[in-house]
């Protein structure tokens, strides 16, 4: 059987001018990278704002586990299956980050027949935004230190430094460090953190701003360190600004590129789901939106953790409505879920299927809280038998929700056919009735309160000491009305990973809260979760080669 890096070089890609004409982009719009890919420029998306918007697909997902879900697989593979309905479709997804693909996860490219290409150049540099997020955060920082160095004329107190240094890598070695060791004239001594750049606020920031006049405004509000008096100090108040927007200026521009079947794919930004608010740029969603039909968008992880931050962070701040969602799950990861090892996935268990629906149940759930049509589907593989698909469908038919199969990985938009078909008879049928979980108007506390036993499952909530400080300080500062960005392990409904299937009751820890003043949210680290993750015992990387062709082996 082709990996997934095979049946990518194999692909035979058109032009990416050809493919930008299926959405109407002239030639003079794009900003080309080579043949097959493209910024798409300032100008035509302002020409594009009057225009009437398409229907918005959310695709999400049930918990990850090492079994696989395929929720990017999925969107790719629906995006193809409209276009061999005929429909002008576009499909909108994150950047993928290094960290991942040199680590355990893997790329976001999608797999099988329904990919994204050109695959290799999507999951390495591509067109270099993450490298302008990396610098414009790290800019920051050394100005910041550089301010304290020259004199500290704003009275910044260096034990309250907030700001962190980023790289798009899992080093978990510089999560905590000590900097300014040396000379007097090296600066001067203290801890210092680095985060991942998927998880850096600048990343949310480029992903939330509508222009750069809105960017400008978000760097300006990014709250650095605190004064000696308690009070914030900012980027605008470093001067930052200016250069940071500079460095973003280009990373701002929404990316196109193409399935194996040249459907259009617009990817911008990729801020991961379980340490920030897990979703491609409103950029990005509202150019899909703008030049075609359909957009088919997703958010990652699980819907507890990007399904949540779409609906309460994104469709809030960007006053979209979605119309519909697509729930992604496999036998395969529903019988892990009932407690069968990964080994004996292949063989057919109902009774373990019966265990670890319930996942799947509390997902449906929590789509259904916000007034949103839902389909789900079942992402096949070969050792999946007709008993066991009978009984997801028949689960999810009997919590009045609708069901398709789907054979996109090995079948590409042909096996989407019948997700499509579903998806748009839905779209046609059923009026989206969205609504946000929460208002603005309520406690920070009780945001979080609401997210945890509302989507989650829990059933008491404990912020430590530290938190409870942290939540008093940001309600006076004026931060009480911000959405809440719930910082959470991706593998269990609760802040346990090791809790599958849908833990009920439990209790849940807030340890620490912060606010990403520039995004205009506010994170709660919940668990052990980190926001610089580190490489596992074989890391990916160990198996990426180039051969004497330059030809990329082993990336997936």
């Amino acid at each position: 059987m082709k990996t997934d890096l095979e049946i990518a070089q194999e692909a035979v890609m058109e032009p990416i001018g050809r493919v930008a004409e299926k959405l109407g982009i002239p030639e003079e719009a794009l900003e080309l990278y080579g043949r097959y890919k493209a910024k798409i420029s300032d100008e035509y998306l302002d020409q594009t704002a009057d225009r009437p918007e398409g229907k918005l697909i959310l695709v999400t997902a049930i918990n990850p586990t090492p079994a696989g879900e395929g929720k990017t697989t999925t969107s790719v593979g629906l995006g193809q299956a409209f276009g061999r309905l005929g429909k002008r479709a576009v499909v909108a997804l994150r950047e993928p980050s290094l960290g991942p693909c040199f680590g355990i996860k893997g790329g976001a490219a999608g797999g099988g027949y329904a990919q994204v290409v050109p695959m290799e150049e999507l999951n390495l540099h591509f067109t270099g935004d993450f490298h302008a997020i990396t610098s414009a955060n790290n800019l920051l920082a050394a100005l910041l230190d550089n301010h304290i160095q020259q004199g500290n004329e704003l009275q910044i107190d260096s034990r309250q430094i907030v700001w962190k240094r980023c790289m798009d890598m899992n080093d978990r070695v510089l999560r905590n460090i000590v900097v300014g060791l040396g000379n007097k004239t090296d600066g001067f001594v203290r801890e210092d953190h680095f985060v991942i750049t998927v998880a850096s606020e600048i990343m949310a920031i480029l992903c939330l701003a509508e222009d750069m006049k809105d960017l400008k405004k978000r760097l300006s509000r990014i709250i650095v360190a605190y004064n000696n008096a308690g009070e914030p100090v900012t980027a605008g108040d470093l001067k930052a600004v200016g250069a940071m927007a500079a460095l973003l200026k280009d990373a701002m521009k929404p990316n196109l590129i193409q399935t194996l079947e040249h459907t259009p794919v617009i990817v911008h930004g990729g801020p991961f789901a379980n340490i920030a608010h897990g979703c491609n740029s409103v950029r990005a969603t509202r150019a899909a939106l703008k030049m075609a039909d359909y957009c088919i968008t997703e958010a990652g992880f699980g819907a507890d953790l990007g399904a949540e931050k779409f609906f309460d962070i994104k469709c809030r701040m960007a006053g979209l409505k979605p119309d519909a969602a697509v729930l992604v799950a496999t036998v395969r990861a529903l019988k892990y879920n009932g407690g069968v090892a990964k080994a004996d996935l292949g063989t057919e268990d109902l009774e373990a299927l019966e265990r670890g629906i319930v996942n799947l149940e509390k997902h449906i759930e929590n789509l259904q809280k916000y007034g949103v049509p839902v389909v789900v589907t079942l992402n096949s593989f070969v050792s999946d038998t007709e008993a066991e698909v009978r009984f997801v469908r028949e689960f999810c038919e009997s919590r009045q929700c609708e069901f398709a199969l789907s054979k996109v990985w090995e079948k590409g938009g042909e096996g989407g056919m019948e997700l499509a078909e579903k998806v748009l008879a839905v779209l046609a049928s059923e009026e989206s009735r969205f609504k946000l979980l929460y208002e603005d108007a309520l406690s920070l506390a009780d945001k979080i309160r609401t997210v945890a036993t509302e989507i989650y499952g829990a059933g008491t909530v404990t912020f430590t000491a530290a938190a409870k400080r942290q939540l008093k300080q940001l309600t006076e500062l004026g931060f009480g009305q911000l959405p809440v960005c719930m910082a959470k392990n991706q593998y269990s409904l609760s802040d346990d990973p090791k809790r599958l299937g849908r833990p009920r009751d439990f209790e849940i820890t807030v340890r620490e809260v912060y606010v990403s003043a520039g995004a205009g949210f506010v994170v709660a680290l919940t668990g052990d979760v980190v926001t610089m993750p580190g490489l596992s015992r074989k890391p990916s990387a160990i198996g990426i080669d180039v051969n004497d062709n330059g030809v990329i082996t082993g990336l997936f």
